[in-house]
């Protein structure tokens, strides 16, 4: 990022700050009330569910029980009639809030499987329930939630909503339970029927799942892990005191792979990670800051990896390159699943983000295979990996899933731990590590170069931004180049913003949905020169479309 302040304490150890009060944001989840009238404290649905932190009155127990009674009657609405499959993360508000969680979904009578002996649950290990429970079901179907603020700060708090799918929820669903968690909260929770949670624990609908053996034994249809034993490749994985935290070791005994994992420590302050660029503790594996103890393992391993708090995203240390950047992992990866997965369909796509790597645009080509490009969200992901219409989903930010080797589904949510152990797959098969099959892709296609940058933008502007039409551009040239397409939408759904391309070079601009800021993403095949000017011209362009 270009124009973010990066603090003095970026990479240092989070025991350099202030480490969160964790009784104090327990004893906040209770006491504190949200004020429905001010916005900040309203339930709001992102692209992967409600957020916030019980200090700022917008993670709250009323929160997490107005929003579980609203998908209570979202699923009897939907006719979604199974068990719902409930996991948590290791976040500190993670604990209560799955208190609340079960005395709601008991209070409605709704068959609910929680994870045996009270393990931590990873978002793709759900995802992965609720496909197996579903498979060749028309009745009795299953769903999901998942309490979890994914990668966020310690303070946070989350909660997700995965339907029969397995997938996150689309716009419709989380407007509608937003909307009836809202009202809920608004008439002072009397519509919410909830039960204590010792009697919640005991009821007859409440029933223990193992997450993690369903999961950790299904791993051989997805990856072929037999060829990393036998090559014994050495892999080391950080699960940054996460959901996955005992899953690693469970799959290096099952199959065993010469499979390290660092440390297994939990704690909810986060204290053994390095503080994130702007100095806040941040499970972040995509950042260089927050990963210092992992790309402390390079030549320790032939291949390194962490995930997030939920484990749906990931980051690969290679030791030809260290940390590798999002885009490049996803590159490869991509390159590498669509040689090496015989049993996928000749047509299953390669899916990305809007703000992806157009690397992933050039393999697609060479490699014969459809691109699907979608709007920012794994959402827009989810009926092709259920389908097997797409091979291969993923998002600028570290996050990825793809098919079985047989084609169906595995985690039509982000996986970060297949994603990871892919790059343990691919160093076996191929004889190099990840970081070498970047370097070997970008000879054939071309080397990008890529950056973001944020510039301020009031309100007013951001929601004129996100409605910008491609003719109010009115350059024909690029950095240089002939622009041949301007687009706002990307698979027939709009990107809340305006994205320009050339053979050469694009830029997209979207205003960001928590700060007061738009965010521009760039990328140059002609190099860093070339990426600047694209990204100086990317900002006189939209700023000329705002104040027009």
């Amino acid at each position: 990022m270009v124009s973010a302040k990066i603090s003095p304490l970026a990479g240092k150890p989070a025991t350099e700050s202030q480490p969160v009060d964790v009784a104090a944001l327990l004893a906040a989840y209770h006491d504190l009330k949200p004020d429905p009238s001010v916005p900040e404290q309203r339930v709001v649905f992102g692209t992967s569910g409600h957020r916030g932190s019980s200090f700022d009155r917008s993670f709250n127990e009323w929160h997490v029980l107005a929003v579980v009674q609203a998908i209570c009657e979202y699923r009897a609405k939907d006719g979604v009639d199974g068990p719902v499959f409930v996991g948590i993360d290791t976040h500190a508000l993670s604990g209560p809030a799955f208190e609340s969680t079960l005395e709601v979904l008991a209070g409605n009578g709704v068959e609910t499987q929680v994870s045996a002996g009270g393990e931590f649950t990873p978002t793709p290990a759900v995802s992965h329930a609720i496909l197996v429970h579903n498979r060749g079901r028309d009745t009795g179907r299953a769903d999901g939630i998942v309490i979890t603020p994914s990668h966020n700060p310690p303070e946070s708090g989350g909660i997700k909503y995965n339907p029969p799918h397995g997938g996150p929820a689309d716009t419709d669903a989380t407007s509608w339970i937003a909307a009836r968690a809202n009202a809920l909260i608004e008439g002072g929770l009397r519509e919410v029927k909830r039960i204590p949670f010792t009697q919640a624990r005991k009821a007859g609908t409440t029933h223990e799942f193992d997450f993690l053996q369903r999961y950790v034994g299904d791993l051989d249809d997805v990856l072929d892990l037999e060829i990393i034993r036998a090559k014994g490749v050495r892999m080391g994985v950080d699960p940054l005191g996460g959901a996955g935290v005992h899953y690693w070791s469970a799959i290096g005994e099952r199959y065993g792979l010469n499979l390290t994992v660092v440390s297994e420590t939990v704690d909810p302050t986060f204290s053994f990670m390095s503080l994130d660029w702007d100095g806040r503790v941040r499970m972040d594996p995509s950042s260089s800051y927050a990963m210092q103890r992992l790309i402390g393992l390079k030549d320790k391993f032939d291949v390194a990896f962490a995930c997030d708090t939920d484990h749906d995203r990931h980051g690969v240390v290679a030791p030809s390159s260290g940390l590798m950047q999002a885009n490049h992992y996803l590159a490869a990866a991509a390159w590498y699943l669509f040689q090496n997965r015989p049993g996928w369909r000749a047509d299953a796509a390669v899916g990305k983000t809007a703000v992806s790597t157009a690397l992933l645009d050039r393999i697609a080509g060479h490699l014969g295979r459809p691109l699907r490009e979608v709007p920012v969200g794994f959402k827009y992901f989810v009926a092709g990996l259920y389908d097997g219409s797409l091979g291969f989903g993923c998002e600028e930010s570290a996050g990825a899933s793809f098919l079985a080797k047989d084609a169906s589904a595995w985690s039509t949510d982000k996986d970060g731990i297949v994603a990871a152990l892919l790059a343990g797959e691919m160093t076996a098969r191929l004889g190099k590590d990840p970081g070498e099959l970047y370097s070997d892709i970008t000879k054939q296609l071309g080397e990008p170069a890529n950056a973001r940058i944020d510039a301020p933008a009031n309100h007013a502007q951001k929601a004129k931004l996100s409605k910008l039409a491609p003719e109010q551009v009115t350059s024909r040239t690029l950095a240089g180049d002939p622009i041949v397409e301007v687009i706002n939408k990307a698979g027939g759904q709009g990107i809340g913003g305006i994205k320009v391309i050339s053979a050469n070079a694009w830029f997209a601009a979207r205003p960001s949905g928590t700060e007061d800021i738009y965010k521009v993403y760039g990328e140059s095949f002609r190099g860093k020169e070339h990426l600047q000017t694209v990204l100086a011209e990317a900002q006189a362009m939209v700023d000329s479309a705002l104040s027009g």
